[in-house]
């Protein structure tokens, strides 16, 4: 069974966003303050603190746009934070009892129909490694399965 690297969103988009660039609708993103329960931070893949600033914008996590280039609203930390990069399952998925969305994605950034799967949490890597098994799948998005916002992208390593 092929190893998988979960991939938060790119440093240099991020830091784009903590100096007050635009969002995926041209926009500055909103400051408000966490609740402490339902606030992933997409860059740090952990829940943003209660009590500590965030970040609400809309990201669209495609180079182009296109027709299936979707675009929605995410949390990150307002204050940098460290950007995940570890082995194994983010601390999001460990920490949440939501389920997810897992949409398997072709090189040129078409959803590939008929792979697209509501899972819960433990399950995000067996899933997510099946997906990747079939030849016309890139990479795989993970979204909210109830509010479908975009959370982090899985590859194989």
């Amino acid at each position: 069974m092929q190893n998988i690297k979960f991939t938060a969103l790119p440093t240099k988009v991020v830091e784009a966003l903590w100096a007050g660039g635009a969002d995926a609708n041209g926009q500055p993103p909103e400051r408000a303050i966490s609740d402490g329960g339902g606030n992933p931070c997409r860059y740090c893949l952990s829940f943003i603190p209660e009590g500590e600033e965030m970040l609400i914008l809309n990201h669209r996590p495609f180079e182009t746009v296109q027709p299936y280039a979707e675009s929605g609203p995410l949390f990150l930390c307002a204050q940098e934070c460290e950007r995940w990069s570890g082995d194994g399952v983010p601390p999001v998925f460990a920490e949440d009892g939501e389920q997810r969305l897992l949409k398997g994605y072709s090189p040129d950034d078409r959803i590939v129909y008929g792979l697209g799967r509501i899972v819960e949490n433990p399950e995000i890597g067996t899933q997510a490694r099946e997906m990747l098994n079939d030849p016309r799948v890139e990479y795989v998005h993970v979204r909210s399965a109830t509010n479908n916002c975009f959370t982090c992208r899985i590859d194989a390593a």
